[in-house]
């Protein structure tokens, strides 16, 4: 759901899930027919940041304490997310073209730096990165979700509609198995998302082109090796996601049900695919109807809001979204891109977020669309053989076959992207500067994931830390390296 909407029913009866598909129904009509004929606001292609937190006590264990940090912030920027040991940012849209990227960081590094200072005020302090590596089962449990209760209540859903415990089951460099009772877990997975709003008539060549690069974002990023003391995927969240929140007992999912955290199966031709998935496939979570009938308001030369349908899309994970939204009465289009983790430091964030934006921009408007050329179920091996392997995975790609990340960005994908951003409008010093990284991180083969696994390796042999201590002993040195904002791929291994 999206996190930040509050609920307040706690049950709900077979009338409330009947009315509640007739609405989502209703809602699905009306938008096809503003599809059609209605004017959405595409004056100006914004962009959005969201990025969630961690809070950690000076052992860098995790504290549970965003209740108490929250108070004392009283911005409105900041939110609870799924853990108390989670908050979440979220970004004001602006565009990118010419300084934007600067203003973004300048921005985001302010709000965290005020963030970290009231956190401080309760022993707590944040830390950007993919999966808390002190994190234990031990904190992952149903006490520790935040106080709100549309989180008690999408966990007594997401259970229910299982009938079981959650079983987590991750192979990688080594197995980490575990059955928990709630979605507590997935509160371990902090990410970044990246919003981009587009036009109607443009939105399926966008979301096309993010599915089709969510693999080497993934491989380029990762930030999540270890999870429960464990050393498993580079971008281990993605695994952890997938299983937490997993609705379907081992019948259904032999049964072929799909899961409502989707990669997805197939190209769309339209933004209407995508939310028709929804209403077919999946049943209600949280069956709340709201007043609004959207016809009337739609008759009235209005924008209805669609709260059913929207709040149905929101308790359906894909990797890639599609939101609607109205913001002072005009309707839009976004595609979120929900693939990365947080971190390491801003700039890093940053450099992400160029590369995402500059390539899609460039592969959206492709004379052959890559999609054309790349079997969506290539797509979706290579995300997931990304979240494995991390920088030294490879992938399928048209024309190369199968290609090592980091030389098939350096080669193919970081030209298309500066081309992207030229699109954009984005300033050559700000392009070139993230960018850069980008180019840098992959020449040294070095992202967050393989900077925290070559420095446990490196505590555990030269220290002879055992694996919980030398988890601490990283996320310290993590920690101060983050405040200094230099790209992570810079990072040393072996100094203190």
């Amino acid at each position: 759901m999206p996190m930040g909407q509050d609920v307040s029913q706690s049950a709900f009866t077979r009338e409330d899930r009947a009315r509640y598909r007739h609405k989502v129904r209703r809602c699905l009509d009306v938008f096809a027919l503003m599809l059609n004929d209605f004017k959405f606001d595409v004056d100006r292609p914004t962009t959005g940041l969201e990025i969630e937190l961690n809070l950690t006590d000076p052992g860098f264990q995790p504290a549970m304490r965003n209740a108490e940090v929250l108070a004392d912030l009283a911005d409105p920027a900041f939110q609870t997310e799924l853990g108390q040991f989670n908050l979440e940012l979220n970004v004001a849209p602006r565009l990118i073209a010419g300084a934007g990227f600067a203003e973004y960081e300048d921005i985001v590094r302010a709000a965290l730096r005020h963030a970290d200072d009231r956190a401080h005020k309760s022993e707590a302090s944040l830390a950007l990165i993919g999966i808390l590596p002190t994190l234990t089962q031990a904190h992952t449990v149903l006490d520790n979700l935040s106080h709100n209760p549309r989180y008690r209540l999408l966990n007594e859903q997401i259970v229910g509609a299982r009938g079981e415990d959650i079983v987590l089951d991750i192979s990688g460099v080594e197995h980490l198995r575990a059955d928990t009772d709630s979605i507590a877990p997935e509160a371990a997975c902090t990410s970044v998302q990246f919003h981009l709003q587009v036009a109607p008539d443009d939105f399926a060549c966008h979301w096309n082109a993010a599915q089709a690069i969510a693999g080497v974002q993934v491989a380029l990023g990762a930030n999540s090796p270890f999870l429960f003391g464990r050393q498993l995927w580079a971008e281990t969240r993605i695994a952890l996601f997938e299983q937490a929140t997993d609705t379907r007992s081992d019948e259904l999912k032999a049964q072929g049900v799909r899961p409502r955290v989707w990669f997805g199966e197939r190209w769309i031709t339209s933004i209407f695919d995508l939310f028709e998935e929804n209403v077919r496939y999946f049943p209600p979570l949280l069956p709340i109807c709201d007043d609004e009938d959207p016809v009337e308001v739609l008759r009235a030369g209005g924008a209805p809001r669609l709260p059913e349908l929207r709040l149905h899309n929101g308790t359906i994970y894909r990797w890639n979204r599609p939101v609607y939204d109205v913001v002072n009465g005009r309707p839009h289009l976004r595609v979120e891109n929900r693939v990365l983790p947080a971190g390491p430091t801003v700039l890093d964030v940053l450099a992400n977020a160029a590369f995402y934006f500059g390539l899609v921009r460039y592969l959206a408007e492709a004379d052959r669309p890559i999609w054309t050329q790349l079997p969506f179920s290539a797509a979706e091996e290579n995300f997931h053989t990304a979240a494995r392997d991390g920088i030294e995975a490879r992938v399928w790609w048209p024309q190369r076959g199968e290609s090592a990340v980091p030389e098939l960005i350096r080669e193919v994908l970081l030209p298309m992207a500066y081309e992207g951003l030229d699109r954009f409008g984005v300033d050559p010093f700000h392009r070139d500067r993230l960018l850069q990284i980008i180019e840098d991180r992959c020449r040294v083969r070095r992202n967050g994931a393989v900077w925290q696994v070559e420095t446990v390796r490196y505590l555990e042999k030269a220290h002879g830390l055992d694996r919980p201590a030398a988890l601490r002993e990283m996320l310290r040195r993590y920690s101060t390296y983050l405040h200094a904002n230099e790209p992570v791929h810079s990072w040393p291994i072996g100094q203190a």
